[in-house]
């Protein structure tokens, strides 16, 4: 009963840690400097948008305009992370109806079978993705 509430604890942990890398714009960041300090950038990009942070602390963003203009290993990044918290949070739930503490209205070997048929292929499948 304890090693499956740390599992499930460190499932969550995990499918939260994919939401935040999902959601920062940190993917890439790059540094431009002139000759002069004042004119100094920090470009960061991540899946969603584009930020450039100026040397007086400034910070502006700007949302992808289309998703076709992009990149093709940022458009297979963004369908991999989706899939990736999508398969994590369905990992989850199998999971967590098959824990010895449940109770789902089903008698034991049948709840225990249908985990069993559901789960292996959907937790493999979250952490490829990322």
């Amino acid at each position: 009963m304890k090693t499956q509430i740390v599992g499930a604890c460190l499932a969550i942990l995990g499918f939260l840690g994919t939401i935040l890398i999902c959601a920062l714009p940190m993917w890439k960041v790059s540094a431009f400097i002139q000759s002069n300090i004042i004119t100094a950038q920090i470009i960061q990009e991540g899946l969603w948008m584009s930020c450039v942070i100026q040397s007086t602390g400034q910070m502006q963003c700007k949302v992808y305009d289309s998703m076709l203009a992009l990149p093709r290993a940022l458009q297979t990044s963004r369908a991999l992370v989706v899939i990736a918290i999508l398969l994590g949070f369905f990992g989850i739930l199998f999971g967590v109806i098959g824990y010895s503490c449940s109770n789902c209205r089903m008698d034991q070997r049948k709840r225990k079978k249908g985990v069993f048929k559901v789960s292996p292929p959907v937790c493999p499948l979250s952490t490829t993705t990322n």
